[in-house]
Parts: C-alpha cells; structure tokens; sequence
C-alpha cells in the first residue's frame, strides 16, 4: 500500500496534528506491508521531515504554494495524486483539511472518511469514527482502491513516531491555469491573550467544582508554576468566567498533551472526546464518583482548594 501524508505547517512549523498523522501512517503501513512518504509545500519543512522514517519527502515548489490558498493547494494535491497515484492520502483533521479536502476527494472521485480516532486491519482497513458528540463509534470500511483519510487531534502519539531517514525528491507541478478567485484579506492574528491548545503540552483544566470566578487565579496560579495552559470546561466558559478559546471538549479545542491535569471537572462526554488523547490524565475530585476518574491514570480524591495550593508551593519552590 503506497501512502502519503499532507504535512501542514506555519512559517516552516509542522503542525502538530500532521505528525500525529504520520504515526498513523506508519502504523498503517506495518500492518498492511505499505509505504509512508510525506508531501509538504515548504522548503524547510521538507529539510526537516527527513529524520523520520519515511520512504522519502515529495517537495512541490511553487511561489503559489507559499502562502495558503485552498485553490492552489487543491490543484496541486490533484496533480500529484494523479502522477504518483497513492493508494491512500491521509491528512491531520485541521481547519485546513476542512476547508479544501474535502474538494480534492470529489475533484478526483475518491471516498473522503474524515476525523478519525483510530483504525482496525483484518481483511480491510475499517476506520473509527466518534458520533454524536462522542457518544458512539462508527465503522467505516474501505471498499475503494484508493482513499482519503483525516486523523483527529490526539489519536496517535507524536513520541511514538519511527525515526530514519528520507531523501527529498522535489516535483514540478503546473499552477498557470488554476483560476484563483480569491481575494485574501488581512491574514488572522491572534489577541495576545488567547492561546491554541491544542499545541500545548502542560494543560491545567478546571470545572464547575471551581465553585466561583473568584477562584480562577488559583488555578492559574498553578498552570503558571507548573508551566502550562489554563483550559476548562463548557460550563466555566458559559459563565463567562473565561474566553471561549480556553475551552476543550466537543464544542471547543480537541488536545493531546504530555499533561492533563483536570480540576474539578466531572468528565461529561463532551469534555472527554477533547481530551482523552492526552498521554496522562490526572484528576482531582471531591466526588469518587466522578465519570473522568475512569479514563484517569492518577486520581486523587480530595478538596482542590485544599490540594491546589500546595501543589502550587511546592512546584514554585523546586
């Protein structure tokens, strides 16, 4: 099975998710005796994907390619699929990837399953699915020679990617007649203030056991010490006690950190599907009872206003 992976980046800064969809690849390709090469539009993205376990780095230049623009990535990607015609195509589930996939599988008449969570390898490959808000998994299995697939944020671990070494072959493409009718206009910056998640490897995430607004500067005291993000809940950000991009659950940020530390959250399923990706999950809770406790690997069961601010002292003074 012949594979490849978009590899997305900013300013020649992989992606996270893209380096989690290479894993997937890899993983992929060990069970179905495939191959994995990366495609990127950059440079020195392409320089640096050499030091992973690839069977080598496709690097289409073009000035066009140099800044986003769903028009140009998608004939592009069209073009390099019908020269090296894969057997499947898989991309981090991004807002990218939302934006322009979805037109590459129709422009080239080939089955887009998108957001995936996982895979399972029998006679077929059969992807899973969260629906419902993470409520049911689905399975969806591939009866096309070829596909396009997209990896969600935290079905597979970065730290777990196959190390190696790859050869670069740049490709010429053909962009002189792709029409582009768009007109971008100023390119989106965050406030200072806000931050992405979903990049961060330390998150201290509190609920409604917070109890009050007031209380806020406790936690983030201890996000601070211990060098992470401040997230929460729906129901702190309903409050309107923090911003809706602190947010983590099915209506917010999916994230995958190193660190999970959850204060004071029960564990809805709509929180977890943002989050059961992170590689340790710790919980603190005055409710044994309390569903996250299940998918914890340490649970402490105890008043967070008492167990906070020794956590933070005892951090600010190591």
């Amino acid at each position: 099975m012949k594979i490849f992976v978009y590899i997305q980046e900013e300013q020649s800064k992989i992606n996270t998710i893209s380096l989690e969809a290479i894993q997937g690849a890899q993983k992929i390709a060990e069970k179905s005796n495939g191959s994995v090469s990366a495609i990127t539009f950059n440079q020195e993205t392409a320089n640096s994907l050499t030091q992973y376990n690839l069977s080598e780095i496709l690097y289409i230049e073009d000035p066009k390619l140099e800044n986003y623009n769903p028009l140009y990535y998608l004939s592009a990607m069209e073009q390099i699929s019908k020269q090296e015609s894969p057997d499947m195509i898989i991309f981090g589930h991004t807002y990218e990837a939302r934006d322009w996939v979805p037109r590459l599988s129709a422009r080239l008449d080939i089955p887009f399953i998108s957001d995936c969570i996982a895979f399972e390898i029998n006679n077929d490959i059969t992807f899973v699915r969260s629906i419902y808000q993470g409520k049911f998994n689905a399975n969806y299995t591939i009866n096309n020679k070829q596909s396009i697939i997209s990896f969600q944020s935290g079905a597979f671990k970065i730290d777990t990617i196959q190390s190696g070494t790859a050869s670069v072959r740049n490709i010429s493409i053909d962009l002189s007649t792709t029409y582009d009718s768009i007109t971008p206009g100023e390119k989106f910056q965050e406030s200072a203030q806000s931050v992405d998640l979903s990049q961060a490897n330390v998150i201290v995430s509190v609920g409604r056991g917070i109890g009050k607004e007031e209380n806020l500067p406790t936690a983030k005291d201890l996000a601070a010490a211990i060098g992470g993000e401040l997230a929460s809940s729906r129901p702190i950000v309903d409050a309107g006690w923090l911003e809706p991009y602190h947010q983590v659950g099915s209506s917010g940020q999916t994230v995958a950190p190193t660190l999970y530390l959850a204060l004071g959250i029960s564990g809805a399923i709509q929180h977890v599907v943002g989050m059961k990706g992170a590689k340790n999950i710790v919980v603190i809770n005055k409710d044994p009872n309390a569903p996250l406790f299940e998918i914890a690997d340490y649970g402490v069961v105890g008043d967070i206003f008492e167990i906070i601010p020794k956590l933070t002292e005892l951090l600010q003074n190591t």
